[in-house]
């Protein structure tokens, strides 16, 4: 059975982004009668809190997109994390780094090409096991990796020339992102990934590590990145253009969901409507792959 998720971090309000990438997941998974599922990525303690979480949950609950399953929240997974560093460490697929804070900071949340996302350049390969307490790096293997997009086609990349060796364990002890969010997939059975464009580039980085720990591929759509009006990128942090702040200037849910059902091919023109009226209609190969561009008069 076809299962999606939608799995956020717990650092501040959803925008239009991330609710048009939640709606996407949810519709393509009722869409062939799947199952749909909510995870909080709260793996990088510092930034993420519950009340964000439990405010991003009344959210998606007020659009109609609800969890076929119980909430997990990557914060109470850590003994399985471990568990499976391990392993990759039986495997030989591990080695410590030993690079400073500095070097590491750009790697240790969910990466962003515009934010200047660089590969590691394996400076720390030779290294020796030294146990769980440093940093721990995936030693990837050589060679381009290539997938179908549902919605970008044929895709093509070398994780090393876009991630390199990805961080899997931080030296203070957090878990990485690359790890926490190929494992609950793998752990889950999500058999299909939908998430934003930004995240593309990292995408044969994760598809290295299933390899690695054997784990089947979920098929991938990356969609083209919702900006305001002026082309500036939407900040889930400062709570741009999400549910509430679009009620306060008189957008009801109805709306939003029209207007995103409308940016996904669902509808011909933009119009109140209803999560569930929008199922018969959505298609992958109608989903654009381009930029969108929130109405002005919503900002």
């Amino acid at each position: 059975m076809s299962l999606g998720r939608f799995a956020p971090s717990p650092t501040g309000v959803l925008h239009l982004g991330n609710l048009r990438t939640a709606l996407a997941s949810w519709l393509s998974a009722r869409a062939v009668g799947g199952c749909w599922l909510i995870r909080m990525e709260d793996v990088d303690g510092p930034r993420c809190r519950r009340d964000l979480g439990e405010a991003q949950l009344r959210d998606l609950g007020a659009l109609g997109l609800d969890s076929d399953e119980p909430l997990l929240w990557q914060s109470e997974r850590g003994d399985r994390y471990r568990a499976v560093l391990e392993t990759l460490h039986q495997a030989g697929h591990l080695y410590p780094c030993a690079c400073s804070r500095k070097d590491l900071q750009a790697l240790a949340s969910a990466p962003h090409l515009e934010d200047g996302l660089r590969p590691y350049p394996g400076r720390c390969r030779g290294q020796g096991w030294e146990g769980f307490d440093r940093a721990l790096r995936l030693r990837l293997p050589e060679g381009p990796v290539t997938w179908a997009d549902l919605v970008l086609g044929s895709q093509h990349d070398d994780p090393a020339t876009l991630t390199g060796d990805p961080l899997l364990f931080r030296r203070d002890g957090c878990f990485a992102y690359h790890l926490a969010v190929v494992v609950d997939d793998g752990d889950q059975g999500v058999t299909e990934v939908v998430r934003g464009g930004d995240l593309r580039a990292v995408t044969a980085t994760q598809i290295r590590l299933q390899e690695a720990l054997g784990l089947p591929r979920p098929a991938y759509a990356h969609l083209g990145m919702v900006v305001g009006p002026d082309g500036s990128r939407l900040g889930k942090r400062a709570g741009a253009l999400g549910v509430a702040a679009l009620a306060a200037r008189g957008v009801g849910t109805a709306e939003v969901l029209g207007w995103l059902g409308w940016s996904l091919g669902c509808l011909a023109e933009p119009q109140p409507c209803q999560a569930a009226e929008l199922v018969v209609a959505f298609r992958w190969d109608r989903v654009p792959a381009g930029e969108l561009r929130v109405p002005l008069d919503w900002v």
